[in-house]
């Protein structure tokens, strides 16, 4: 009876301490995705996108966001293998746009909307922050997965 109670507890204790890791996403390393993605931008953590979002980014790489990203096969066939096998579920919310195509910004998705939505358009136009997708301009521990609000601090 006693192992119950205690296995109980436990269970609840940890089922109340999900909300506070909701805005952590544990990032896995990855040399490759280090080096090809992280040589433009920051590596966003693979969970924020649903893995048909993944998949459509990175078969279409000569069209990256304005940008030629181009990769070799190889490397290309890697990445998008480590995104997919970590890409996001309930964290990202709606996957798709109204034409049923999968959704390739982050910024996109239901998750950001919600979670920016007292943000104005002003502020992403800040010099100091330049655009959505610019996650460490606010998010000072992003780098590291961290998204929570206590480490948010907008720029002026």
């Amino acid at each position: 009876m006693r192992i119950h109670s205690i296995s109980s507890i436990a269970a609840l204790l940890a089922a109340l301490a999900l909300p506070a890791q909701a805005d952590n996403y544990r990032v896995p390393g990855n040399t490759i995705v280090n080096e090809e993605c992280g040589s433009c931008h920051m590596v966003f953590p693979p969970q924020m996108l649903h893995a048909d979002s993944w998949r459509a980014m990175m078969s279409d790489l000569p069209n990256h966001f304005g940008s030629d990203a181009s990769l070799d096969e190889q490397r290309r066939i890697a990445i998008t293998d480590f995104l997919v096998a970590h890409s996001g579920g309930r964290k990202t919310g709606v996957t798709r746009d109204a034409k049923g195509k999968p959704l390739l910004r982050i910024s996109e998705t239901t998750r950001f909307i919600k979670k920016h939505r007292e943000i104005s358009p002003a502020v992403w136009k800040r010099a100091s922050i330049k655009s959505a997708a610019n996650c460490s301009a606010c998010h000072t521990r992003a780098a590291a997965g961290d998204y929570d609000d206590d480490s948010i601090r907008i720029p002026k």
